[in-house]
């Protein structure tokens, strides 16, 4: 009760702008803000796996009072709708729940609890800040035009094999549906920029991703008569170099594109030249005729490479393939005043796209949507480990800063459309 009626009064103060009556709502909700991502950091759960953290997310919205709340959405995804007091457009924020099978390294009284597994990619942030924008737009509901869904997302680092997950899952099962939102928004908490700071692209702002398995069979021989057989390793080491000449040949210059083969396994024995090899990689592109070209690119020179040596072979892309995440312009643009605004024009900064991939491209490919990056580096702290690493943290000062930004944009869009 305490806590709403601090929300309230922060906003009841009509002689101060929005930005303001927002950063003051944002900082009664600090203390809990930090409590939350403790919380979701403490008990992290990977992909297709976000049990207790779905739990928890749909127990806090239902305090809230957020309506029509959805579970089990993509397995473990919730969805719930924010309705404002006045008429207007529907808008969409998406958070990520999943962490990775990466030990972490921290000695912090809050550090995982789940050995082997961490949020090493600060998806325990963006639950906490999407759940803080959810009740700081929800204690002045009244003034609102329009509606926000709100969208917790499990398995966004990719379904285990053989299951499906993610974005495609939760649209395939209705997140975008009733009501259909007109734009989505996102954030993703960035190691590499300063807190304070927010980096974002206009257009193509990550890389497609493409997972492949590459299979070279041969002829199992022994090793002392290799004539007799066909050396899948040999065979396979002519692969991976004629692979890479698809970059260094066969694409423009100035398109970017990284091919890279991560995995490779092969043979049982010293003297036993084996018949199989398999090659497991993937391709990263900004655009989507580079991702099919640089595709069939790779089956004509798998296939010459392979008859050459009298060898054959099979390439699968795997299920779990990102599209390029296309922030569209007209809404970046529209959307970068009102940041500024919170920030300052030094502190949101154009950058060039990143070559990492997220499933929000999912979403992006429906409806028009904009994800930037949230800077949570403090080298003053020692906070400067990489993303899906066992040091990988975050400055705790960057969650208030993403909650700000979060609710402003949600209210400047709905503001602007209605």
């Amino acid at each position: 009760m305490r806590l709403t009626l601090l929300l309230l009064t922060a906003f009841t103060c009509f002689a101060q702008s929005r930005e303001e009556r927002v950063a003051k709502a944002a900082d009664a909700l600090r203390d809990k803000l930090i409590e939350q991502r403790r919380d979701f950091h403490m008990n992290p759960e990977l992909s297709n796996r976000e049990v207790r953290t779905a739990r928890v997310v749909a127990e806090r919205l239902r305090a809230i009072g957020l309506e029509d709340i959805k579970t089990g959405v993509g397995k473990h995804g919730v969805t719930a709708i924010l309705k404002g007091g006045k008429p207007g457009p529907v808008v969409a924020w998406r958070a990520d729940m999943d962490a990775l099978p990466v030990f972490s390294s921290s000695d912090k009284p809050f550090k995982s609890r789940n050995n082997g597994v961490h949020h090493a990619c600060g998806h325990d942030a963006h639950i906490a800040i999407a759940l803080a924008t959810a009740e700081l737009l929800a204690g002045i509901r009244d003034q609102i035009p329009g509606t926000v869904k709100f969208i917790f997302q499990p398995a966004e680092e990719g379904a285990p094999r053989g299951e499906e997950g993610g974005a495609a899952l939760m649209i395939k099962e209705g997140a975008l549906d009733s009501p259909r939102p007109a734009a989505i928004f996102g954030l993703h908490v960035w190691s590499l920029a300063p807190t304070g700071t927010v980096n974002f692209s206009s257009g193509p702002a990550m890389a497609s991703a493409d997972t492949f398995t590459a299979t070279i069979r041969g002829k199992q021989v022994h090793a002392s008569t290799p004539h007799l057989g066909i050396d899948a390793i040999t065979v396979a080491a002519q692969c991976v170099t004629q692979l890479q000449t698809i970059r260094s040949r066969r694409i423009d210059p100035n398109e970017s594109m990284v091919l890279s083969i991560g995995s490779i396994h092969g043979g049982n024995r010293s003297n036993i030249i084996t018949s199989e090899v398999k090659m497991e990689g993937t391709i990263r592109t900004f655009s989507e005729t580079t991702r099919e070209n640089v595709r069939s690119m790779m089956k004509r020179t798998l296939a010459g490479c392979t008859a050459a040596n009298d060898a054959s072979f099979t390439l699968e892309f795997d299920g779990a393939n990102y599209p390029v995440t296309v922030n569209d312009p007209k809404l970046t643009a529209e959307s970068l005043p009102q940041m500024r605004r919170v920030l300052g024009d030094e502190n949101i900064r154009a950058s060039l796209p990143v070559t990492g991939a997220e499933d929000f491209s999912y979403y992006q490919k429906i409806i028009p949507g904009f994800f930037w990056f949230l800077g949570v580096r403090n080298e003053k702290l020692g906070i400067t480990g990489a993303h899906h690493t066992p040091e990988f943290d975050l400055d705790e000062g960057a969650l208030v800063t993403g909650l700000k930004l979060a609710a402003n944009q949600l209210l400047d869009y709905l503001e602007r459309h209605r």
